[in-house]
């Protein structure tokens, strides 16, 4: 028994050596030979130090990038991994700061790619990390019902769905009201911090926006979609990029040209808002001018109402009005 157990961690030791180099080294904790076989040891398989170094040309044969080094120690250590440290806190950051993932998940992701890493940048990747479970979803759901909402999209097959959003009652009571609705699905994006289902609600001819986050109980029902050409511009392919570009704050509305002039002092946020591929014209000192398709919402009148005086509407006269009136609802509260 005690011979088999042997001969089958001869068999793992290459794994377990890759392992052991993966968690437990970079450019300045190097392992040497001795110490390998040592941690060996404690995963139950034996080695002699010399063994070491034909398993390392094994593996360095079969392509990993492992670099014998003289400083800070004599020893080895994995140089080049699937993810870079920097790319690994990006990703973190990223996980940590997306509210449609609950507290719990973000913990169990930001662990997992911690493994992606050696123990000791992992280490330092945590120090002054401040999850704000305050901002994060509580629907533990989220995974399980994005993989069957890409199902359904895949399979071009309609969903059923709790949907749920928060109510004020009488006697200041805030509650979660939920309502069932069955949604033919065609996209899903993350934006503004949050991943939203984009589709159409059967009782309309129209697009809408869904935050994930508020989705429950999601069920593929054996009904075939509504084509998206039936209820939006788009013919043969569903354009995410597009469609969201046009959105603020991913609130619908007609889609219409609009033309705006600007202050050169918020070039940056409308670039940022619109890129770098708007069409700009009658450029002097102070201003610009620039026309974009927008879809013309309480978001959009929201955006342009933040840089007061320093953005103004040229057209359409839809949304001057809108502004207009915003702004007249404005100073009446602060005129009483």
């Amino acid at each position: 028994m005690a011979e088999k157990q042997a001969r089958r961690g001869q068999k793992v030791k290459l794994l377990y050596i890759v392992k052991i180099l993966s968690e437990f080294t970079d450019d300045e904790h190097p392992l040497s030979a001795t110490e390998i076989c040592q941690k060996l040891a404690s995963y139950g398989v034996t080695a002699e130090r010399k063994a070491i170094y034909d398993d390392i040309e094994c593996l360095l044969a079969f392509g990993y990038d492992i670099i014998q080094t003289r400083t800070p120690k004599n020893g080895y250590f994995l140089a080049s991994r699937d993810f870079e440290l920097p790319e690994v806190f990006l990703l973190g950051d990223a996980v940590r700061t997306a509210k449609f993932i609950s507290e719990k998940k973000t913990r169990e992701l930001t662990k997992k790619l911690d493994n992606l890493v050696s123990k000791y940048q992992a280490k330092s990747n945590l120090r002054g990390i401040y999850i704000d479970a305050s901002s994060k979803t509580h629907n533990e759901e989220l995974f399980y019902n994005i993989d069957s909402i890409n199902t359904a999209i895949e399979q071009g097959k309609k969903i059923r769905f709790t949907y749920s959003k928060k109510i004020l009652r009488e006697g200041k009571q805030i509650v979660t009201e939920s309502k069932t609705r069955t949604v033919s699905p065609y996209a899903m994006t993350w934006q503004f911090d949050y991943y939203y289902l984009i589709g159409n609600y059967e009782k309309y001819d129209n697009l809408m926006n869904l935050r994930i986050d508020r989705i429950h109980s999601v069920e593929i029902i054996d009904e075939p979609v509504r084509h998206f050409s039936e209820v939006s511009t788009y013919r043969d392919t569903f354009d995410v990029a597009d469609y969201t570009k046009k959105l603020f704050g991913m609130f619908g509305g007609n889609t219409q040209e609009i033309k705006f002039r600007c202050s050169n002092k918020i070039l940056e946020q409308v670039t940022d808002r619109f890129g770098d591929s708007i069409f700009i014209s009658n450029v002097t000192e102070q201003n610009f001018d620039f026309t974009v398709k927008a879809a013309v919402s309480d978001a959009l009148v929201t955006w342009i109402t933040n840089y007061s005086d320093m953005i103004e509407v040229l057209r359409p006269d839809e949304l001057r009005d809108k502004i207009v009136d915003r702004a007249e609802k404005i100073l009446k509260v602060y005129k009483k």
